[in-house]
């Protein structure tokens, strides 16, 4: 029978030859990390509603148009990592970051991959135009000249801005906004990069055997491997 000393000592050797565990960097500060569940919560929720409730639609529009100001200001002045300077490289690289992603041989990153942060970029331009186009049928807002042409707006457009448009006869039923078009093709866009950002991170996690997903809620990740 073993003895209460003998069992210590096991303890003691396996604990000794155990792997120690693996040292994690802290990464993602606190404003990124909400910032970034915040702005996937208001996504969906604008994705889902689609207009209906209006006010729910219109509120996480809201929430998103904070988000792009919040992140333009921290992509100058926030920490290293979460400035623009840090992850945005010349776009061949993040092509090429993809290709080797997709063989298996892609280097790590600690921060942003190159493919990372011009999703970052992406998601801006998008979610940005989805935004100022939500905003200018919310306010009713007619096309400029330049752009009415363009989306077949027109005199319409002009009705739209001054209020004629704000019935359709007795029915009491609003015209269409000029922009409803390009709102939508925004609002697909921003779904379909939401896809792709899911997939990259779903490869990128597979690839380099983290949780990418873990390390945007605790903000930490593996420390740089050697030669990364």
């Amino acid at each position: 029978m073993m003895t209460g000393v003998e069992a210590t000592r096991m303890t003691d050797a396996a604990t000794a030859t155990a792997p120690p565990p693996a040292a994690t960097v802290k990464v993602w500060d606190l404003v990124v990390r909400v910032g970034h569940w915040v702005l996937l919560a208001a996504v969906a929720t604008a994705l889902i509603t689609r207009g209906e409730p209006e006010s729910l639609h219109q509120f996480a529009g809201y929430v998103i148009v904070g988000w792009i100001v919040v992140r333009l200001f921290w992509g100058i002045a926030g920490p290293p990592e979460a400035r623009f300077e840090s992850f945005l490289t010349a776009p061949g690289k993040a092509v090429g970051y993809l290709a080797d992603l997709v063989r298996g041989r892609a280097r790590r990153h600690v921060g942003h991959s190159p493919a990372g942060g011009w999703m970052v970029v992406a998601l801006m331009v998008a979610l940005s135009g989805s935004a100022v186009t939500g905003l200018a049928m919310e306010n009713r807002v007619a096309p400029p000249a330049l752009l009415a042409s363009v989306m077949g707006a027109g005199e319409a457009g002009e009705a739209y801005e001054a209020g004629e448009a704000a019935e359709a006869g007795d029915s009491g039923e609003r015209d269409e906004s000029p922009w409803e078009g390009v709102h939508e093709a925004f609002a697909n866009l921003v779904l379909l990069l939401v896809i792709l950002h899911v997939a990259g991170v779903t490869l990128a996690s597979m690839a380099h055997q983290e949780n990418l997903a873990q390390a945007m809620v605790t903000g930490r990740k593996r420390a740089p491997d050697s030669g990364s």
